[in-house]
């Protein structure tokens, strides 16, 4: 029978935590939905040098292994390629004991309340960036598509397959939350911030924690150039023509 959910995790060198991840994951989801909803887990392995392929095996309905590292947007576009389910839920590798909470964002997707659910995760006091990936995340996506988002870089998100089809091809690297928030907004969907209780791996002050977000602040910056580029003129044909 074809699974109504599609549970994509994409993962790089994350021996450390997959098996946690994938294992709260699976008793919470069984626990909740019983026999009542079909599901299916997807890990998608990003070319890790470690042993997140070996780990996840026995606990993946489908996995997927890049030979290479291609960056998390295009991770994510081999899982979704995988998927059946009509429901689409994206989770971070590293959210561990925390992944049953993720189950929450179906919810209003199942009601045809929402098209996009996004994870609003809680408050860090040790935040590595400062906050400046995530202000320049924030700031970029209103001014780009009007829509005020309180969770602008939340990689936890369910979005209806149908919908996501209408939003094309993700950005590689570390800006795809970005640019798949202001993909949804021009393209109508209906999206909800949910606060939800998941924590993961934070990224520290240290030296290469600082790379990290350097990385995260140049491929945000890269995110939005490129929907930048990509917005919509103000004066189309279609405008014009409705006049």
């Amino acid at each position: 029978m074809k699974p109504q959910i599609s549970i994509i995790i994409p993962a790089w060198n994350e021996e450390l935590t997959i098996f946690r991840t994938l294992r709260y994951l699976k008793e919470n989801a069984e626990l909740l939905w019983e026999d009542e909803l079909i599901y299916e887990i997807i890990v998608v392995d990003d070319g890790s040098s470690d042993r997140t392929y070996e780990i996840a095996w026995p606990w993946a309905d489908k996995l997927v292994r890049h030979s290479k590292r291609l960056g998390k947007g295009a991770a994510l576009q081999s899982g979704i390629a995988k998927a059946r389910g009509k429901v689409l839920l994206f989770l971070d590798a590293d959210v561990q004991a925390s992944a049953g909470y993720a189950l929450a964002l179906i919810e209003p997707l199942l009601r045809c309340e929402a098209d996009m659910a996004i994870a609003k995760l809680p408050f860090s006091p040790a935040r590595g960036g400062f906050g400046l990936v995530k202000g320049l995340a924030r700031r970029g996506i209103f001014r780009l598509s009007g829509y005020k988002t309180a969770a602008p870089l939340s990689g936890q998100r369910a979005v209806r397959a149908d919908c996501l089809r209408e939003l094309g091809r993700f950005s590689r690297g570390f800006g795809v939350e970005v640019a798949m928030t202001i993909d949804a907004v021009r393209c109508g969907l209906r999206i909800v911030e949910l606060d939800v209780p998941i924590s993961h791996r934070q990224t520290g002050r240290d030296w290469p924690g600082f790379v990290h977000r350097g990385k995260q602040f140049v491929a945000v910056g890269v995110a939005l150039l490129t929907r930048w580029k990509e917005r919509k003129p103000a004066w189309s044909s279609s405008d014009r023509s409705s006049i």
